[in-house]
Formats: structure tokens, C-alpha cells, sequence
């Protein structure tokens, strides 16, 4: 019995070893600067390479220091910096004016951004030596990229001939709707950065429209020629052929959505399309000892207040500044502020200040009540998860977007920063903490959105695998990416409908001046006859 035992063991550690030694070759590429972004970036790497596998990652952010040992390898390249587009195209100067940017003029921000910053990366050493690298056939088995404006990274994958994982940081988007070849209906899919929900008036249907078509027309005509120029200027010399971003795209095997419900209203969506929101979230640690502390003693609750990493606190106009300080010195609660100057003059005593907190960890204390926030999908994700309600003030973006669907759902206020007075600010925060319903509600929510058939990282490392093992699986992805945009969104066959009845309508009022200039000549010719006889 024994030696039976004994064997038992030695053959599941051999089958552990043999799993071990067969890890996947992952080469992740990611361009875009913004460090936001790498929180469910890094995650997932930090996964990979746990579970046995070869991660080189292609940043500019560095996970280094964190030391994942021989199977991470780092290719670090200098950060593009994007405020040299935000400045030049907006002709702004900090994160807090773009709330005052027209929303075309922020399709262009952004897009500039994304154009800039790939170029930017193929000029750099660290990335030229990884497309010229010799033998690229076989050396991985999968590129792993952003989904966020930085589409020239897609060679990759065609260079050494492996499947692509996308993520996308914010979720669904607009331009996934052809990416993935299914149509996505505007008459109740709100824009990402449009600041509706799914149950829209006629004047938002309509606005919705004109944003998520104009987008489409700008993407089809502006954007991807910009994108298919920077290819050919960076590869001409190598390739033969340089493939352009659309058919680059049509090799996208999975995207993974920064999403879950319920933050996420129902839609059309493809087998490719993988919700893993929150797979940022890590179990919650010990705070340190001042924090705790500061916590532990707030008898009344707290109120943890952040804007985020892009959005700073100390950019609040001085006028701002003062009301929040005046309302935070009238509660009874205790304030705990990510601000970015430690010496903010005139704090009251019951607001504590911090460059840098630890966010997950202080939502997930029992004494915060309240979370003022920007409504950055991170954020917003990790206080849905740790139930604790929102008062939101959205800057740019989706941030809008993410606040009304809070709001929707019973569990988030939101407030313009730019109208914000005392009266207001307080009222908020005073029907937050004492009304027992949005906590209620937003505990609901968390429930919804904790209860999954697999936590959000065992989904993203199931799919991951998944398109390795089955070399792509192209049969995830439908046959509408291969449509022309004309052709997805049915104008030929709209065309040929309106040519019909076009066609039928003359043909009908030929026939039927035919027929009257007939029945009238008839007509003229029993007059003549009649006059004829009377005669």
C-alpha cells in the first residue's frame, strides 16, 4: 500500500513538472503611456509568468523591481510622452481642463496620441531589435497587446506568425463593433465617451448616432491611413508586402474587456469577446499602521477621496479647493485624501492627506463609507467590488459614461466639477452616508459582480491558453471582420433597396402618365367626334 502511494506521487509530480517545462512563450507588446492602464496590464504578466510561462514584455512602465524571476524577461523602452499632443491639439495645460473639451476635439487628442506614440515606439533601439530579430518563426505563441490606439503593434503578430490577445483597459468601445465583425445597435449602446445610459431620449439617440457614425467615418478615412502609413514607413524595407491595420485586426483571436456586469448594460456581443473586469482586484492587505489607525478611529465612517493617477487633486482651482476643505471641516467623518502636496494648508482636523494611498485596501476597510472619485473604470470597479458608494466627478472619457451607469443602478451621485458649490457638495455627501439605499444598492451590485462561474483572472489566463492550445481559434471570430464597412453595415444592400423603389415609383408614374396622357388624348378624340356629329 505503501509503494502504491509512493508511485502515486511521483507520477502527479512528473505530470506537474511536464506542465511546468511546457509553459507558453508569450511575447506582450505595449505602447501606450498611460500608467493607468498597466494595472490590469501587469496583473495579468505577473499571472503568466506565476503559472509557468515565458512573458517578454515590450513597456515603458517597468515591472522590475518586482523580480518574477527567470521567465520574465523586460524589454524597456523610454515613455512617449503625450502631453506634447494634448497641449498642441486642445491647447490646455492640465488634466482638469479637458472637462471644458468638446467631444470631437477629443476623438482628435486621443487619436493624435495613438498615432504619435506608435511611431514613437518602432523608432525606439529596444523595439527595432525585436522586429529584426532573426529565426522569429516558432520563438513564441502568442502576442498579447493593447486594444487602445496603438494598432501598429499588431505586426508583431504577423512578423512571427502567432495568434493576438488583445485587452481592452476601458472596456467595450464603439470601434469594436466592426473590429469584431457584429453590430452594435446605437439606438441603446451609448458611446464610451458619451454620457448616457442604454435608455436614451430621441435627442441622445440622436446625438449618439452622429458621435458613434462620425467615428467610424473618421476611424475608416483619417485614422487607419495615418496608421497604415506608419507601417509602411517602419516596414517596407522588411516586408515584402506590409499588411494594412485592418487586415492586421481581422488576426485578433480574443479581446479581453476590462468589463462585468452590471457596469456593463446587455449588448450584441462575439465568442471573442472575453469580460474580465476586475481582474486588477487582488485580495485586500494589511494598511499601514498610520492608515489603519486613522481608519480604525473613524467611529462615524470615513470618506476616502482620489481623482486618480492622470487627474490630479492639487490641479484643483484654489476656489474648489476651499469649498472642499470647508465641507470636509463640517462633518462629523474622517477624510482620507490622495493629495499629491502633503503641505495643503489650513487641512481641518479630520482630514488626513497622502501622495499615494493604497486604494483597493483602504475601499476594502469597513469604516469607508464613501468613495469621491472621477469615475475611472478602475476606480469604480474596485469600489463596486468593496461596496462602498460613489460620489463621482467626471473629468474626461468614459468617466461620464461610468458615473451614470453608477447612477442608474442606484448606487453613485455625480456632480459638475465645473458648477460645483458648498451647498451641493455637502448635500451629496450628507444623502450618501445617511441614506441606507445607495449602500443597499451598491452591496447588490457587488454581489452581481463577484458572482462568476470563474474569478476574473482564472477567465483571462482560461482564454489565454485557450487560443494558444487551439493555434487562434479562428472560429471565435466572425465573418463579419472580413466585410468592407459598406457591406457590415448593409448601405449596398440599402442602396439596392432605394434603387428599386426608386426605379419602381418612375416606372410607376411613367405608366401612369402614360396612362393619363392616353385616357386624355382619348378623351380630346370622343369631344372632336362628338362636335364632329353635331355638325
Amino acid at each position: 500500500m505503501k509503494f502504491i502511494y509512493i508511485l502515486h506521487v511521483w507520477v502527479l509530480s512528473l505530470v506537474s513538472l511536464s506542465h511546468l517545462g511546457t509553459g507558453a512563450r508569450i511575447l506582450a507588446a505595449f505602447f501606450c503611456p498611460a500608467r493607468s492602464h498597466f494595472m490590469m496590464t501587469h496583473a495579468i504578466i505577473r499571472e503568466l509568468v506565476k503559472r509557468g510561462n515565458e512573458v517578454t514584455f515590450i513597456t515603458p512602465v517597468s515591472m522590475g523591481k518586482e523580480e518574477l524571476g527567470p521567465n520574465y524577461k523586460e524589454i524597456l523602452f523610454a515613455p512617449y510622452d503625450s502631453w506634447n499632443d494634448i497641449r498642441e491639439t486642445t491647447k490646455i495645460s492640465s488634466a482638469m481642463e479637458l472637462t471644458d473639451l468638446p467631444i470631437f476635439d477629443f476623438f482628435r487628442m486621443v487619436y493624435t496620441m495613438g498615432i504619435h506614440s506608435t511611431d514613437f515606439a518602432f523608432e525606439q533601439p529596444e523595439i527595432q531589435a525585436v522586429i529584426n530579430e532573426k529565426n522569429q518563426i516558432g520563438k513564441y505563441d502568442l502576442l498579447i497587446t493593447e486594444q487602445f490606439f496603438n494598432e501598429g503593434a499588431l505586426i508583431l503578430g504577423h512578423l512571427y506568425q502567432i495568434p493576438i490577445v488583445t485587452l481592452s483597459m476601458s472596456g467595450y468601445a464603439n470601434y469594436l463593433s466592426q473590429l469584431v465583425g457584429i453590430v452594435s445597435p446605437w439606438s441603446y449602446v451609448p458611446h464610451k465617451w458619451m454620457a448616457y445610459t442604454d435608455r436614451m431620449t430621441l435627442w441622445e439617440r440622436i446625438g449618439n448616432a452622429f458621435v458613434s457614425g462620425s467615428e467610424d467615418l473618421y476611424r475608416e478615412f483619417k485614422y487607419y491611413p495615418k496608421q497604415d502609413a506608419i507601417l509602411r514607413k517602419h516596414f517596407s524595407n522588411l516586408l515584402a508586402r506590409v499588411p494594412t491595420i485592418k487586415e492586421l485586426e481581422r488576426n485578433i483571436s480574443a479581446i479581453l474587456l476590462n468589463t462585468y456586469l452590471p457596469l456593463a448594460s446587455p449588448r450584441p456581443t462575439s465568442f471573442n469577446m472575453i469580460q474580465v473586469g476586475g481582474v486588477h482586484i487582488e485580495s485586500p492587505k494589511e494598511l499601514p499602521k498610520d492608515l489603519q489607525e486613522f481608519l480604525d478611529e473613524a467611529t462615524h465612517g470615513a470618506i476616502y477621496f482620489s481623482l486618480g493617477s492622470q487627474v490630479r487633486s492639487a490641479e484643483l482651482r484654489p476656489e474648489k479647493l476651499k469649498i472642499f476643505l470647508k465641507v470636509f471641516d463640517s462633518l462629523k467623518q474622517r477624510v482620507l485624501w490622495k493629495f499629491e502636496n502633503e503641505t495643503l494648508p489650513e487641512l481641518p482636523p479630520n482630514v488626513k492627506v497622502q501622495r499615494w494611498l493604497p486604494q483597493g485596501d483602504v475601499l476594502a476597510h469597513p469604516n469607508v463609507k464613501v468613495f469621491i472619485a472621477h469615475g475611472g473604470l478602475f476606480g469604480i470597479q474596485e469600489a463596486v467590488y468593496h461596496g462602498v458608494p460613489v460620489l463621482g466627478m467626471p473629468v474626461y472619457g468614459d468617466q461620464s459614461l461610468n458615473l451614470q451607469r453608477g447612477k442608474s443602478l442606484g448606487c453613485a451621485l455625480v456632480l459638475d466639477y465645473r458648477r460645483l458649490s458648498e451647498d451641493e457638495l455637502r448635500s451629496s455627501l450628507i444623502e450618501l452616508l445617511e441614506n441606507p439605499q445607495y449602500r443597499s444598492n451598491m452591496k447588490e451590485a457587488s454581489r452581481v459582480y463577484r458572482n462568476r462561474p470563474l474569478s476574473a483572472m482564472d477567465t483571462a489566463i482560461y482564454w489565454i491558453e485557450y487560443v494558444i492550445t487551439h493555434r487562434g481559434a479562428p472560429y471565435l471570430v466572425a465573418n463579419g471582420v472580413h466585410l468592407p464597412w459598406y457591406q457590415f453595415y448593409l448601405l449596398d444592400v440599402i442602396g439596392v433597396v432605394f434603387f428599386i423603389a426608386f426605379v419602381t415609383i418612375f416606372v410607376l408614374t411613367f405608366l401612369c402618365r402614360k396612362s393619363l396622357s392616353l385616357n386624355l388624348i382619348k378623351s380630346r378624340k370622343n369631344l372632336s367626334q362628338k362636335k364632329y356629329k353635331k355638325n
